[in-house]
């Protein structure tokens, strides 16, 4: 098994951040008990505070399929566009290492 990187960008309304947020905080919290869960962070534009970026990490595809499966996740994609401006942009990636094995990957 390889393991998969994923990076998702959102783009929040005005006025919704805090909203956004609380969603993402739940989120975040039950995903990291997930098996296969490796790693699973938000991350603020620090320049665009309407723009969070969740950057994960999983052992394995059937890991991610199976986090897209969990009830909180349908639920929170389901009401998200009371906070999004527009789809999320989700990317899976597989790591393509290059250099030193421990910082050429995620």
């Amino acid at each position: 098994m390889s393991p998969v990187v994923v990076v998702a960008t959102f783009t929040l309304r005005p006025g919704q951040e805090e909203a956004a947020h609380a969603a993402f905080a739940g989120l975040v919290e039950q995903t990291h008990a997930e098996a296969g869960c490796l790693a699973y962070a938000l991350h603020e534009d620090p320049r665009d505070p309407l723009t969070l970026v969740m950057v994960e990490r999983w052992d394995s595809q059937s890991a991610l399929e199976n986090h897209f499966e969990q009830p909180y996740v349908t639920e929170l994609l389901a009401r998200a566009e009371e906070f999004l401006a527009a789809p999320p942009d989700i990317r899976s990636l597989v790591p393509v290492p290059h250099g030193d094995p421990g910082k050429g990957t995620l």
